[in-house]
């Protein structure tokens, strides 16, 4: 199947004010998904600051190490990125 390694996020980003429904893998590392995404929607702002997820649902914050399948981030998760 092709959608067994992902799970499907709602993503909110402040900075934008927009949400994004996105496909990430289960066993890649938040601060990896975090960096690409934050290259992806701020290529042209030139912003290198490091970014993180907050779970909207319950506060959490997740360590940029820590792998997406050891985390409460599951299909539908809503997540900021900060």
């Amino acid at each position: 199947k092709m959608y067994e390694n992902k799970i499907l996020i709602n993503l909110y980003v402040v900075s934008m004010d927009k949400n994004f429904e996105i496909f990430v893998p289960v066993n890649e590392k938040v601060g990896n998904i975090t960096n690409l995404l934050s290259k992806t929607l701020f290529y042209n702002l030139g912003s290198n600051k490091k970014n993180t997820f907050l779970n909207a649902m319950n506060g959490n914050m997740y360590r940029n190490n820590d792998l997406i399948r050891n985390t409460d981030i599951k299909n539908g998760t809503k997540l900021l990125l900060i």
